[in-house]
């Protein structure tokens, strides 16, 4: 782990990465880069050749995502605080967006159990409207042909699929269409709940 060999990641988390289906010369947006957990597993998808930006609205974040991509000898990344001007510069320019939207993190809740009590109504009406800004945002970078890519660790249909129709019913929303949508339960498979939907620019 020292030497960068490995990252400890849920495997629910990963399947995010693997959607992506990023390969070596792509350019890729992680508009929701966080610490940098997907960022690095999309790199070595990549084989450290494409650019990836990895963008986060918290620079703290950035700040580990940096030192993470230093030990794993990831030198394709860029990153960058998220910015309405920083958006708009990148516009039609990535192969696929990735949006790991934040979330009520429902999804964890089989190994964080306290933390549905820490939920409240006004907080879930917030994070949906942040979640539908995303992917209006978002889209725009993405090319004619390109992938947006939209997850979340929740299990909640209000912040899932029910995001993605009011996306494609709207007038961005309307240049895309829906290729894969994935529900991960931890009922089922023992890890952390995610959802998952990729879809296509016509």
């Amino acid at each position: 782990f020292r030497q960068g060999w490995c990252e400890i990641q849920d495997p629910s988390s990963q399947a995010v990465g693997l959607l992506v289906g990023a390969e070596p010369g792509m350019k890729v947006i992680d508009a929701c880069a966080g610490a940098g957990g997907k960022t690095l597993q999309i790199a070595a998808m990549m084989k450290n050749q494409g650019e990836i930006i990895a963008m986060d609205i918290l620079s703290g974040k950035l700040q580990e995502l940096r030192k993470r991509a230093e030990r794993n000898g990831v030198q394709i990344v860029q990153t960058e605080e998220a910015s309405p001007e920083l958006i708009s510069g990148y516009r039609e320019w990535a192969d696929v967006v990735l949006i790991d939207a934040p979330c009520s993190g429902s999804g964890t809740w089989r190994r964080k159990a306290d933390a549905k009590w820490k939920l409240t109504r006004e907080f879930l009406s917030q994070i949906q409207r942040t979640q539908a800004a995303l992917l209006v945002d978002s889209s725009t970078m993405v090319k004619p042909g390109g992938i947006l890519v939209y997850a979340t660790c929740s299990v909640f249909p209000s912040e899932n699929h029910q995001q993605i129709r009011n996306f494609l019913d709207s007038v961005p929303g309307g240049e895309f269409e829906l290729e894969q949508e994935r529900y991960l339960l931890p009922s089922e498979c023992g890890f952390d709940g995610f959802y998952m939907a990729r879809l296509k620019r016509k």
